[in-house]
């Protein structure tokens, strides 16, 4: 036991070191951790000589990562992100894995490495994305939700992937194998669907009383099924991912992650500890210009398809090209392909080492792409005019000329816009969800899809002229445009704008903006007043309670619900 603790502990001594330079070069951490994995195995440090502790940690990190995907995976989701994400999702998977294998089959590889290296590079990475959307406050614009949303369609994808290997781990007849497998794994999620529908969805609030109790059902519930798929001839990996898509039903998906996420973290460093110390370096010269083809395709190849299937679909090509980004690299489900590729006995170490080295290259690369890509963007940006159409979706013209303009119909745009019906009707909502556009316009209001983003759009509406904008969408870099586009020819009309932090608040105002909202802080400076207002008078906080509850309902009937989570955890 000693001898494992002492393993262990210098294992994560050689993660920290090497985190801690992956941070200074401002680099995912999942690369430091596959790097410490090589230092860590027989080439170099040759540290790990417990292979079934470091296994066993790593299935365990594979099944709550897995599980924490499914959470994300409600079909609720999907629905939200529309159409655009599940054409450009799909077209995205058809063209990389058809390309890709012909590339692995010209560059010389045998027609079922060719096959598995073509999937895996079709996968890109949910969690580097996600974190990096979030980094860069960029989760509530356009290209980040349809981002997310084919992300959503490649993990989608991985199940039914994750299915057909493990059903071809029997060695006899594939076809019949995998007809077997897909039936049991129907039969299985039937059962569980029910399951869910009726025993999970009932008791859910009953779990959630105890924040303990709840947290370790979660982690009964995913190791079980995963062990429960494992028995069945499928995979634990299948198992978990199912697991967490049951969840995802009961609106507690987000307590439960938040929870778990600290586990994930933890034994996922040592499925890429795994990786990396299984690295074969024997072959390296001969995998370089392979790796580099491949990579060099991801990195190009993969944003070129989604910008060419978005401006098709007549989006702008600002929009295309971050969206296309996000798919510049792939992703530790790659990984987890390929790993369970060399486990059924398709795939030997070199394939893995091999993927391994284009997860690498293309992760730091696309990082680096992501990170600086408006740069990028001011550069090249008149030579992606070939991916855009004469009329793009995100600039709707308009039939005359307006006085007010209300950006960003959300929590906050509800109260303001129901001010510019009672006081003005020559008013203008900008609005990014397609639904609520549909909503707004139903119920008269004149109203526009459109990026706040996006600065021609900002041109095309002359904001300059308006007597008031008002912005409620809390990104500083978008309100820092709207100020730039107004302010250049026009210091008298009146901008609000949206901060999310005291910072952002004085930077908006050093750009001239006549008010800055601070939602955080806009409840705590109502009840002051009301407390300063009606002292001890009991009546006048039950006409203030009967005027709060009607517009909590008409918020309600609008859709601006506050989940169940939010509740609980009192946001």
């Amino acid at each position: 036991m000693e001898h494992i603790i002492a393993q262990l502990s210098l294992l994560i001594l050689v993660v920290l070191l090497v985190s801690f330079i992956m941070r200074i070069l401002k680099q995912p951490l999942i690369i430091g951790y596959i790097i410490s994995g090589i230092i860590s195995g027989p080439f170099f440090l040759d540290i790990i000589k417990n292979p079934n502790v470091i296994k066993g940690f790593s299935e365990l990190g594979i099944s709550f990562l897995l599980f924490l995907v499914g959470l994300h995976l409600s079909p609720r989701v999907i629905k939200e992100v529309g159409k655009i994400s599940l054409i450009t999702g799909t077209g995205q998977l058809i063209f990389t894995s058809v390309i890709g294998y012909f590339l692995s089959r010209w560059l010389g590889f045998a027609p079922l490495h060719a096959l598995y290296i073509s999937v895996a590079l079709t996968f890109s990475s949910t969690i580097i994305i996600m974190k990096l959307l979030s980094d860069r406050d960029d989760m509530e614009k356009l290209y980040g939700k349809i981002a997310i949303g084919f992300l959503l369609v490649q993990d989608f994808a991985a199940i039914l992937a994750l299915i057909v290997i493990s059903s071809l781990a029997g060695g006899t007849e594939a076809g019949a194998l995998i007809a077997v497998s897909l039936l049991k794994g129907f039969l299985l999620i039937m059962l569980l669907a029910l399951f869910t529908k009726h025993v999970i969805l009932n008791i859910t609030d009953f779990l959630a009383e105890s924040q303990e109790f709840l947290f370790l059902f979660v982690i009964v519930w995913g190791l079980g099924l995963a062990f429960l798929f494992q028995s069945a001839g499928l995979s634990m990996e299948v198992g978990a991912l199912i697991a967490g898509i049951s969840i995802a039903t009961t609106g507690y998906s987000h307590a439960i992650a938040s929870k778990l996420k600290v586990l994930r973290d933890f034994f996922i460093i040592f499925f890429f500890i795994a990786l990396g110390s299984q690295m074969v370096f024997g072959q390296l010269g001969s995998v370089i210009f392979p790796a580099a083809v491949l990579s060099l395709f991801i990195l190009a190849g993969n944003p070129l398809i989604v910008m060419i299937l978005m401006g098709i679909f007549r989006y702008g090509k600002k929009t295309g090209f971050h969206a296309g980004l996000t798919v510049a690299q792939i992703s530790e489900f790659s990984l987890i392909l390929i790993a369970m590729g060399v486990r059924v006995g398709h795939l030997d170490g070199d394939v893995l080492s091999f993927v391994t080295l284009i997860g690498l290259v293309t992760i730091a690369g696309s990082t680096y792409l992501i990170m600086y890509s408006d740069r990028i963007y001011e550069k090249i940006s008149g030579l992606l005019s070939v991916f855009e159409r004469k009329h793009v979706l995100e600039r709707e013209t308009l039939s005359r000329n307006f006085d007010y303009v209300l950006i960003g119909y959300n929590r906050t745009g509800f109260s303001i816009l129901k001010i510019f019906e009672m006081l003005f009707k020559n008013f203008l909502v900008i609005e990014i969800n397609p639904d609520v556009v549909k909503k707004l316009k139903m119920r008269g209001s004149n109203c526009i899809y459109g990026d706040a983003d996006d600065g021609e759009l900002l041109d095309s509406l002359k904001l300059y002229r308006m007597k008031m904008v008002v912005s409620t969408v809390p990104d500083i870099d978008t309100n820092m445009l709207i100020l730039k586009k107004i302010r250049e020819k026009n210091k008298q009309n009146i901008v609000i704008v949206t901060a999310r932090q005291i910072s952002d608040a004085f930077t908006l105002y050093g750009a001239n903006a006549d008010y800055v909202i601070l939602p955080h802080f806009l409840g705590s400076n109502y009840t002051a007043r009301l407390i300063e207002e009606f002292r001890l008078n009991k009546g006048m906080f039950r006409e203030e309670r009967l005027k709060q509850m009607f517009e909590l309902k008409e918020r309600a009937i609008a859709g601006q619900e506050i989940s169940i989570i939010e509740r609980k955890n009192g946001n």
